[in-house]
């Protein structure tokens, strides 16, 4: 999952909106980290985990061109955020744009997030990053912006024509899935913040 996805679930979850999102930046011990972040932490590392575990997950990546296949993790996760983005009306109460208000708000008032999150937040509210996954060319500019991160960026090359012709293969993925993982969020938020250690 990428960040919409991670902020959603933390948010049908109950559980900080800020600390999910920090789990992509967040290394090591959990210990490590403040109380008020350990949750979201310890459950974006439990979803991750049963996202690349699972079996529907695991087929959807070979359907990738054999060229992308390093990178096809990474493909699924973008395109997930570009489907939820799309579908959100039917998995959120709230509309997209007032939730990524919600959450941009929550991220700058989050003390100690970590100091790579910290420097992507004014970017990712100033060019409105959740809610351009809503459209094809707000995932193109995600790739991009990914692609532009990594030591290798021509592994990225024709990725966005992948995720085009992959559209229906992705979207079936994401309605069988995705439903499975908002269950798994609220199961494992119940977990008390002692057990995250």
């Amino acid at each position: 999952m990428n960040f919409l996805a991670h902020l959603h679930l933390a948010d049908i979850s109950g559980t900080s909106l800020a600390g999910n999102l920090a789990g992509d930046f967040a290394k090591g011990n959990i210990a490590a980290h403040p109380l008020h972040l350990q949750q979201g932490i310890w459950l974006h590392r439990q979803l991750d985990r049963i996202t690349d575990d699972h079996e529907l997950i695991k087929e959807l990546r070979w359907q990738f061109p054999k060229s992308l296949q390093r990178v096809a993790p990474v493909l699924i996760d973008l395109a997930f955020d570009h489907m939820l983005a799309r579908c959100w009306d039917e998995y959120h109460h709230t509309s997209l744009p007032l939730f990524c208000d919600q959450a941009y708000h929550a991220l700058e008032q989050t003390p100690q997030l970590p100091e790579r999150l910290q420097r992507l937040v004014p970017l990712m509210k100033q060019d409105n990053w959740l809610l351009s996954y809503a459209h094809r060319n707000g995932l193109e500019a995600a790739l991009q912006g990914v692609s532009r991160r990594v030591s290798q960026p021509q592994l990225f090359q024709g990725a966005a024509n992948a995720l085009v012709s992959l559209d229906v293969e992705v979207e079936i993925a994401f309605r069988t899935f995705y439903p499975q993982l908002m269950a798994y969020s609220r199961i494992l938020a119940r977990k008390t913040p002692e057990q995250y250690l």
